[in-house]
């Protein structure tokens, strides 16, 4: 079986040589086997672990929850579904992370597609001015009217027991 050094293993991994010692240190990671001379000598399976510790760090699970993962994994390999209960949960977090990230997405492409409908205005009358005050207001009024309407979909999709990807169709660009 081939091992890596921790150097190759920051290469792969993108985590730094500081990163996996912590994660060994800290519960995160088994103890990593040494060769003769100390050194640490990473098997696949160490880097799988690595990989799926980057992957719930990268989506926001505090390294408390991480470290009961591995706790879990470790000292109770039965407890299947303690592991799936702390995974359940951290995927409802990136749920909601995700829907927030999408409402933000939409907000943007709204404003994005304002503005391209702005440009046209200013193209056909070389006279239009948007730092007039009424178009200020109904840029305003239209965004609330935008957030209004999206905050009304996802409540009956919410009702309907439907997501709001189901529900809510992206505005058109």
């Amino acid at each position: 079986m081939q091992t890596l050094t921790i150097q190759q293993v920051a290469q792969q991994t993108g985590l730094s040589v500081h990163t996996l010692r912590y994660y060994e240190r800290n519960g995160l990671l088994e103890p990593v086997d040494r060769a003769s001379s100390g050194h640490r000598r990473y098997s696949t399976e160490d880097i799988a672990r690595i990989e799926f510790l980057t992957r719930l760090r990268a989506t926001g699970m505090p390294i408390r929850q991480m470290q009961e993962f591995a706790r879990l994994f470790r000292e109770q390999p039965d407890a299947i579904g303690d592991r799936r209960k702390l995974l359940e949960a951290h995927e409802q977090q990136v749920q909601a992370y995700i829907q927030g990230l999408q409402r933000n997405l939409e907000v943007i492409q709204w404003k994005i597609g304002y503005y391209k409908g702005l440009e046209v205005r200013q193209q056909a009358d070389p006279d239009y001015s948007y730092s007039q005050t009424h178009e200020r207001q109904e840029c305003l009024a239209a965004g609330r009217a935008f957030m209004l309407e999206r905050t009304l979909q996802q409540g009956d999709a919410e009702a309907k027991g439907t997501s709001q990807a189901d529900e809510i169709v992206p505005a058109s660009r």
